[in-house]
């Protein structure tokens, strides 16, 4: 049984595909950078913004510091409420902190965005901690220990944690942390058998089916 539930955000508890969108394409437009198609702007979803820059426009690592700076003008003002809850995710919060189950949000986005987000769909009264990045050089690997440090997980806890994520970067921040990962598909923002070669423990495709993984004896 998983006593300690860390959750990512975009593309697990909400489908945030609008306000990343929408704010990439500010950030592009600023820079007189070409815009992209829905399908690679999907790539953005989930990653490091500064990985997504560099990777899918080509920029140096200076340019693409900007891109993200440029981004966040957009999405710390309009973009974070361009955001709809996933399905059956906040009942499924309320179900495990009723069980007694240690819950926490552990996402790369910064975390002055994460708790206004849990805080308006409903997610922040069952979490223990909602925990993000500095929003500078932080990885997935050390928001998820700032999530362990909140928790008070060490090692014999350890034991008894599961990280809930979309991505390849939740599964190996996850492994590289010591715990294991379940991957969700939720929105497929992943590209096809991502989270399987990443070696997440299961695939859910609805919150049902989390579910029944995470109540299992």
């Amino acid at each position: 049984m998983y006593q300690y539930i860390l959750f990512d955000l975009d593309g697990t508890l909400t489908d945030s595909r609008e306000g990343i969108f929408k704010s990439v394409r500010y950030s592009l437009s600023k820079l007189g950078r070409p815009d992209l198609p829905d399908t690679a702007l999907l790539r953005f979803v989930g990653p490091p913004l500064q990985d997504s820059f560099e990777r899918y426009c080509a920029m140096t690592p200076a340019e693409a510091r900007r891109a993200v700076e440029i981004f966040r003008e957009r999405y710390e003002t309009i973009g974070w409420a361009e955001n709809k809850a996933a399905d059956g995710m906040e009942p499924l919060l309320r179900r495990l902190k009723e069980q007694g189950r240690k819950l926490a949000i552990a996402s790369s986005k910064p975390e002055r965005s994460v708790v206004p987000i849990a805080e308006k769909f409903g997610f922040l009264p069952y979490l223990d901690a909602a925990c993000g990045s500095d929003g500078k050089n932080e990885a997935k690997t050390d928001v998820i220990r700032k999530a362990f440090a909140r928790l008070g997980i060490g090692s014999a806890e350890k034991q008894q944690t599961v990280m809930v994520g979309d991505r390849k970067f939740d599964v190996e921040g996850a492994a590289a942390c010591g715990i294991p990962c379940v991957g969700v598909a939720f929105f497929d923002f992943a590209p096809p058998g991502e989270l399987e070669h990443s070696a997440a423990v299961a695939v859910c495709k609805t919150a049902e089916e989390l579910q029944q993984f995470l109540l299992q004896e």
